[in-house]
């Protein structure tokens, strides 16, 4: 079975009554032809179900509204979630082990395990080896034997924010030494990302992945989330879904209150070839106005205004670093003023002891305070101190009584809803056993795990201008199997060139290094269901750019930007049919892309005129000299464009073209100005002092 595109989950729940609906979401064809070529080297969504009739009346009725409810309740988590379609079938309800939803909660949904004991770890602890002590500096003291490691880490990225290949060099050096010869799986797993980048060392996929591997078996989060992808990619689900699993339980379990943390979503920098500015506008810290509003009137007492500023230290959320000291103060603040919804966050603040001494009692007073106010979400808290002592008698009973409580109410346990699916697909409890759909939601959840911090610093480098931290940054991400990073990091190599400070395997990259690695980023989105990332691999296809030039493969991957109605690749599809390039010629063809092209974005209105100008000559002048025209343009061009860039635009040729086109504005003006005056002058009256010929004869 083929592995579900984890990148769009968009959360459509069908329950269809066709047999034939098959419950996956596979990669294209066009993945699949390129993985057999070897070629690897590389919102909000409506929600809509569909009940059938027969199905609600079947035996399986309580299964069902299980089910139904579970679904229903990721209906506010499919604001932030990235599009991902999920179809369910009657295939997916039958066979199943047990058609009982009751039996859903003895397979440990209620029990100790299911927490994992997580809830109360510090992130370090989550992520161990994490780079969060270089960016977020902490009063904790860490281990003398992790000294070397984050001494060699700092130094690389030092020396990415630098381009300094010399100082780079000596950092692999040390991260080899210390995985090789300390054993340090932190630095074992820095390795892996070296060797699968080619920074500094050769690139080598076998030493990528045992470095990993090695790492994983030590503990290190990171490793695992890196061989996870790895497997998912090469269709290995059952290795795959076993370490995301893990990861998943560690992510869901970050939260106390099992509310969604908004920081979990990388923000795109870009909207295909521009910059998106939107976006990066909201990430800009405490130099942004909107927020330089809202903490003026927070400070004037609005309550609204004090919970979001406890909610953006909080998280980290706009730009901002991570500030639990003044996320507490907001939030009492807020409390004051009688705000609500502050409740629940300060009896996570209190269980996690983030920015004040860790206190259970105070934390579930506070979280009972938040139930009383309607906030059901703190019932998860409550009923996990319940589960596991904490300022409280250990109490079962109570526990499930607390998490039923959340699980009925449609504002709470978004978090776990997907993780919880996730478990029915991978247990073939209540669901049928679907192994690439649990990996795929799973990995969904993994993403939101404390390493997700990452994307968080390397936004904040890209605004103070730091391609190359930001860049490496992603780049780690991206090797982690997050989309989002790997077009980022991608679009910064073609946006900023040299600025990218990109490292090669001796030194800083090369143009064709640049162009490889931006190619094999690009794939890897493309895998993921980027349009954009899909349409560059067909230009670099085109057009020979970090690869050899392919014209079919052009169009395959063209073919697999317009399935995702994408009107570049239309037009481009268009084009080659016109001049049968990696595709028949075929005119009639030609014109229905560029019609499509036209139909979905009005913009394309006048490349797609004078694209059909350029078929209608070719139709009719067949072999004319227009045609051999028209066919000369895209080796013109650039021939112009190089030589208005080499000729024109030198600076002391355009200098110079610039005085000339001043002088001629000038001569230009008088002139008209000469030619106005004559004319308000009026005609010219006789001379009454000259005596006519005539006259003079006389």
């Amino acid at each position: 079975m083929s592995q579900p595109n984890a990148a769009r989950v968009s959360s459509y729940i069908c329950l269809d009554q066709a047999d034939s609906l098959k419950a996956e979401m596979s990669r294209s064809d066009w993945v699949k032809d390129e993985r057999k070529r070897g070629e690897m080297n590389g919102g909000e969504a409506p929600f809509p179900f569909f009940l059938s009739r027969r199905l609600l009346q079947s035996q399986r009725s309580s299964s069902l509204l299980f089910i139904f409810l579970l679904l229903l309740s990721l209906f506010p988590l499919s604001i932030l979630a990235r599009p991902f379609v999920l179809v369910l079938s009657q295939d997916d309800l039958k066979d199943v082990q047990n058609d009982d939803a009751s039996l859903l909660e003895s397979d440990s949904s209620w029990d100790d395990d299911d927490f994992g004991g997580t809830h109360v770890k510090p992130d370090d602890e989550l992520d161990p080896g994490s780079w969060r002590r270089l960016f977020e500096p902490s009063t904790t003291p860490i281990s003398s034997s992790l000294d070397s490691y984050y001494t060699a880490v700092d130094k690389m990225i030092s020396a990415s924010t630098n381009g300094d290949a010399r100082l780079m060099e000596e950092a692999a050096a040390e991260i080899e030494t210390a995985a090789n010869t300390e054993g340090d799986p932190h630095a074992r797993s820095v390795l892996g990302f070296l060797y699968g980048m080619g920074m500094m060392r050769e690139r080598n996929k076998a030493k990528n992945f045992l470095n990993h591997y090695f790492a994983a078996e030590s503990g290190n989060a990171q490793s695992k989330m890196a061989l996870a992808y790895t497997y998912s990619r090469q269709d290995m689900y059952e290795k795959a879904v076993k370490l995301y699993a893990e990861l998943a339980e560690i992510a869901v379990n970050s939260f106390l209150i099992s509310k969604d943390s908004p920081v979990i979503e990388p923000i795109r920098i870009h909207n295909g070839a521009e910059e998106n500015k939107e976006a990066l506008k909201k990430s800009r810290g405490e130099d942004d106005e909107d927020f330089q509003i809202l903490e003026y009137q927070a400070q004037k007492g609005n309550a609204g205004a004090m919970y979001k500023m406890g909610l953006f230290y909080y998280f980290g959320l706009r730009g901002l670093r991570r500030d639990h000291s003044k996320a507490l103060m907001w939030f009492l603040n807020a409390v004051d003023k009688g705000e609500p919804r502050s409740l629940e966050l300060l009896g996570e603040i209190y269980a996690r002891g983030a920015g004040v001494e860790r206190n259970y009692t105070k934390a579930l007073e506070w979280l009972s305070l938040a139930s009383e106010h309607g906030l059901y979400s703190a019932y998860n808290g409550m009923g996990y101190l319940h589960v596991k002592g904490y300022g409280v008698e250990k109490n079962y009973t109570k526990a499930k009584e607390y998490f039923e409580k959340a699980a009925d109410n449609d504002d709470a346990g978004q978090p776990k809803a997907f993780y919880q699916l996730a478990k029915m697909f991978h247990t073939g409890v209540g669901l049928k056993k679907n192994l690439p759909m649990a990996t795929a939601l799973y990995k969904l959840v993994a993403e939101r795990g404390p390493w997700s911090s990452l994307s968080r610093w390397a936004l904040e480098s890209y605004l103070k201008g730091d391609m190359g931290k930001a860049f490496l940054l992603y780049t780690r991400m991206a090797e982690l199997g997050y989309e989002i990073a790997q077009s980022n990091a991608a679009w910064i190599l073609d946006k900023y060139g040299e600025r990218s400070m990109c490292m090669g395997e001796s030194g800083v990259c090369t143009d064709a290094e640049r162009h490889q690695r931006a190619h094999s980023l690009w794939w890897q989105a493309s895998e993921q269901g980027n349009e954009h990332a899909a349409l560059l691999i067909g230009d670099a296809y085109y057009y020979g750019r970090g690869t050899v030039r392919d014209y079919e493969r052009a169009a395959e991957a063209y073919i697999h930007a317009k399935s995702q109605s994408n009107a570049q690749a239309m037009f481009n599809l268009g084009y080659m049919h016109e001049h049968g390039q990696g595709l028949p010629f075929d005119l009639h063809l030609a014109k229905r892309y560029y019609d499509q092209a036209l139909e979905l974005d009005p913009a394309a209105k006048l490349p797609v005129m004078l694209a059909l100008a350029s078929l209608w000559v070719r139709k009719n002048y067949a072999d004319s000299f227009l045609v051999r025209v028209i066919d000369s343009l895209p080796e013109v061009y650039p021939r112009v464009e190089a030589w208005v860039e080499n000729v024109i635009m030198e600076e002391g040729n355009a200098t110079i073209l610039t005085l000339f086109v001043c002088l001629l504005t000038v001569l230009y003006l008088r002139e008209r100005q000469h030619r106005h005056a004559v004319v308000a002058a009026g005609p010219h009256e006789p001379n009454e002092h000259i005596v006519p010929a005539a006259a003079a004869a006389r």
